[in-house]
């Protein structure tokens, strides 16, 4: 099948990984060489494919090296010589550490972004391996870090795998500079200024990137004001310090107008950069309407499927960013609160391109985004944006300023299903169904709230609808910045009547988490007891994994609620956690004592009653 996919393609369609291939192109030199952790996948959900675009767009040679050894000769780091720029790095899609490891830390045996799911082709700490590694051989040559894994420990952080509070990831890589965020915007001015003869150190007001330099020198002239949170010697000390750092870093990735951060790091500064405005809807369509061919690169058609890609090849993203701010989500924390939409010129550019692919069924897997109904959504006036310092747009209350008009969404979906070679455009992310149900009924009618869950019942979902309520008890669920479970009763009352509606009878899948800050044995009990009373056997469930740079993690570490410097009590021994999760799966025989037994202990067996009726 890959065979086919890319016989329409010559070798020169996707970017160079090898220095034959680079002299195919006829070039003596590349200006940037970008490691990743990933295999090399031309789409644009893959996050080495469009920063490699976008460097070719601005006319620059770049060459990527997929997957690099990092454990026998260093080969694949000296194969491509020296760039004239500077070389990049990232550790894939996701941070390695999430990739490698589940939330009980146990190996994974397989990676989704690896051919054939094979594990073992990249390193833990994958973004300071492979840095330190570069600079070791070429000391004189910049080194650029970015993604998920950089973005994400760019400050003192808590490394749930190490069981320890970690300093700047600039500090232990060695690199030169960081990129945060979605880096195109920063990318291009780093390029731009390189070539003109700057040095790295002369890129130091540069938004949304940041570095470290000796304390005592001046921080770089920029248009923000600067706001120092606790050292990393002082969060080591006292977890409240720690703790309190998470509300500014928190809010100045949020606002509009936002401050520069600074931090000491041993006898460094940290200096964290402001972030660039939210992309323009002609930036984000110029980032997606790149020459991508797609597909997997050539080299790995013997080598089996890439999972990752198998689940995205005929998937369209049709925004970036999510204002939901759950506490354990680190979406946010990475593309942002604020929404970029892509125009609807693009999107069907893309469906027409999805279309034309040989393999293509007929079937659009998924038409989304972080969470699929906020495209086109931001706030009515731009003022009150500017001026805000929520970290969620709908929570606890949906905020009056935000426009939550669906209609751009139904509009796109009927587009989309509307070419001819398109049986069905599928909405498969995650919908945020607070938007949806118990509005004002003139709001509903306005915003089109009932037309969006009908046209997406009836047309857009698979046999199954994915929504993340994660879990039933209020307490949590301030704790996670999460709706009352009230609202996922009245969406499924919808949902049904919308099937029923339409002839059909489609599934409504939960998501549910457990061992999340504030849910103790109780919650998880009566978590069971609801959504056994509503008819669920649960299986797309997992538990509470902390990642950097997530409330939900501060807490997990420290106890304590930035916000509010209160105590939360959360799960954390593996037993405790693993614990939590039996009561998901009541339902199985070998649980149903162990579920008695602490139900009785903590004078509940009200709700041993209620879950294990009729079982003996």
């Amino acid at each position: 099948m890959m065979e086919q996919l890319s016989s329409k393609y010559s070798i020169n369609d996707w970017l160079p990984t090898t220095l034959e291939e680079v002299k195919k192109r006829g070039w003596d030199q590349l200006d940037v060489i970008l490691f990743s952790g990933d295999a090399y996948v031309d789409h644009p959900s893959f996050g080495h494919a469009v920063i490699g675009r976008i460097i070719e767009q601005a006319g620059f040679k770049i060459a990527i090296v997929p997957q690099p050894n990092w454990q026998d000769d260093l080969r694949d780091f000296k194969k491509l010589g020296k760039p004239r720029l500077f070389f990049g790095v990232t550790a894939g899609c996701m941070d390695s550490m999430v990739n490698h490891y589940t939330a009980n830390k146990r190996i994974r045996s397989n990676d989704a972004y690896t051919p054939d799911g094979k594990a073992g082709f990249r390193p833990d700490y994958a973004t300071v391996v492979y840095s330190n590694i570069l600079k070791k051989i070429y000391p004189d040559i910049p080194v650029v870090i970015g993604g998920v894994e950089a973005s994400l420990r760019r400050v003192t952080h808590y490394d749930y795998w190490s069981d320890q509070l970690k300093p700047s990831i600039l500090e232990d890589s060695k690199a030169d500079l960081l990129v945060y965020g979605m880096g195109e915007q920063a990318l291009k001015e780093i390029l731009e200024r390189l070539n003109k003869n700057q040095s790295i150190q002369e890129l130091k007001d540069i938004r949304q990137t940041a570095f470290l330099q000796d304390e005592k020198m001046d921080l770089p002239i920029m248009d923000s004001e600067t706001v120092e949170i606790n050292s990393h010697k002082d969060c080591l000390k006292d977890k409240k310090a720690y703790a309190s750092n998470f509300k500014i870093i928190e809010q100045e990735s949020n606002k509009v107008q936002a401050r520069r951060i600074v931090q000491k790091v041993g006898k460094q500064m940290l200096v964290v950069n402001p972030p660039f405005p939210v992309m323009t809807e002609n930036e984000i369509d110029a980032s997606f309407d790149l020459p991508y061919t797609r597909l997997p690169h050539p080299k790995y058609k013997k080598r089996g499927p890439i999972p990752a890609y198998e689940m995205i090849r005929h998937s369209i993203n049709t925004h970036r960013g999510c204002f939901g701010g759950c506490s354990f989500c680190t979406i946010s924390a990475h593309q942002g609160k604020f929404v970029a939409s892509r125009s609807e010129k693009s999107i069907l550019k893309e469906v027409e391109a999805v279309t034309q692919m040989p393999d293509f069924k007929g079937y659009i897997s998924d038409m989304g985004g972080p969470s699929a109904n906020m495209y086109k959504m931001k706030g009515i006036h731009q003022g009150i944006c500017d001026s805000c310092l929520r970290p969620s747009c709908i929570f606890p209350k949906i905020c009056p300023n935000l426009d939550t008009n669906h209609h751009p969404m139904s509009d796109i979906y009927r587009k989309a299903a509307a070419h001819p070679k398109v049986k069905k455009a599928f909405v498969g992310s995650g919908i945020r169904y607070d938007m949806l149900v118990d509005r004002p009924a003139e709001e509903t009618k306005k915003n089109g709230y009932n037309e969006y869950i009908d046209q997406v019942v009836k047309n857009h979902v698979s046999g199954r609808l994915k929504v993340a309520p994660e879990h039933t008890s209020e307490p949590v669920l301030k704790q996670m910045r999460k709706p009352s479970f009230t609202h996922f009763h009245s969406f499924k009352k919808i949902f049904d009547q919308a099937n029923a509606k339409a002839g059909l009878k489609q599934q409504l899948i939960p998501y549910f988490i457990s061992s999340h800050p504030a849910s103790t044995n109780v919650e998880m009990a009566e978590l069971a007891v609801d959504t056994k009373e509503l008819g669920f056997q649960l299986e797309q469930v997992q538990d509470f994994t902390p990642t950097p740079m997530t409330l939900a993690t501060v807490i997990y570490y420290s106890g304590i609620d930035p916000y509010t410097m209160k105590e939360v009590y959360t799960a954390h021994c593996k037993d405790e956690k693993l614990n939590q999760k039996k009561f998901f799966f009541w339902y199985k025989r070998e649980n149903w004592q162990w579920i008695r037994n602490t139900l009785d202990k903590l004078n509940r067996p009200d709700l041993a009653a209620k879950l294990l009726s009729n079982k003996k």
